[in-house]
């Protein structure tokens, strides 16, 4: 028996999460029955994040266990082949039995990008929440300091979070700003902002809510120093509104 561990990255436009679902499309639905087809294995797939309909990935990563012989880097070609093109395994190896994408984790970064005019590319609309008004970059950062650090976040996750423990670390929390992009290789004029988020864990949607928070900040609708008051009350209710999947990316996880 071997032990595989997969990175992906896929665009969840089309996606109803990683999660398998009955009779929807799901990353980890489609990876399984992927790996039917390869190996004529019933594999259980187990991913790092179980990201939500419509969130991206730069670097997911999953595992199974085989009794195949195929190799890693056939896994790889043959996963790919069988595979939509808005999935792709860009990396295979064979891991400790006792690896787990998840619990092994030391921490995960999430990212959040906003277009920040109206004259924004058409390429970024599935990728990005476009923002007609300028955002208060200083503001934003500022707020993203109270969040910095071990916190209760319950504030900041949703109402079906099934986590016991609401207490999460954030190391790292970055509000950035491009003038100009890239996509596919080529430059665009629309300037983004890229709300960065190294955590150990996350809540489910908190990567989300904090970065709707952040743009209520940014638009001054919530003062900076007010979310000091939003993690102590610990109500979902205080925070600002969850900001759309399609700006979601999980960029990065590190073991």
């Amino acid at each position: 028996m071997k032990h595989i561990k997969l990175t992906l990255q896929y665009d969840g436009t089309d996606y109803s999460g990683w999660q398998v679902q009955v009779e929807v499309a799901t990353i980890q639905g489609l990876l399984e029955k992927a790996l039917f087809t390869v190996t004529g294995e019933r594999n259980r797939v187990t991913g790092a994040s179980r990201t939500d309909a419509g969130v991206h990935a730069f670097e997911q990563v999953a595992a199974f266990m085989t009794q195949s012989n195929l190799g890693p880097e056939v896994f790889l070609r043959a996963l790919n082949a069988n595979l939509p093109q808005d999935i792709r395994v860009i990396n295979a190896d064979e891991c400790p039995a006792d690896f787990h994408p998840r619990y092994s984790a030391k921490n995960k970064t999430y990212s959040y990008i906003i277009s920040r005019t109206g004259a924004y590319s058409v390429f970024l609309k599935r990728y990005s929440l476009q923002i007609h008004s300028q955002l208060n970059c200083n503001a934003m950062q500022e707020a993203a300091g109270y969040l910095a650090g071990r916190h209760d976040f319950s504030s900041f996750r949703a109402s079906g979070c099934s986590a016991k423990n609401p207490v999460r670390e954030i190391s790292e929390i970055r509000i950035s700003e491009f003038e100009r992009t890239g996509f596919m290789g080529f430059r665009f004029n629309a300037p983004v902002i890229k709300i960065s988020i190294q955590a150990n864990a996350f809540l489910r949607h908190m990567a989300r809510n904090i970065a709707g928070t952040l743009v209520e900040t940014g638009r001054e609708k919530i003062p900076p120093e007010k979310i000091k008051d939003i993690l102590k009350a610990k109500d979902r209710r205080t925070a600002g509104k969850t900001a759309p999947a399609r700006g979601l990316f999980l960029e990065k996880i590190v073991y």
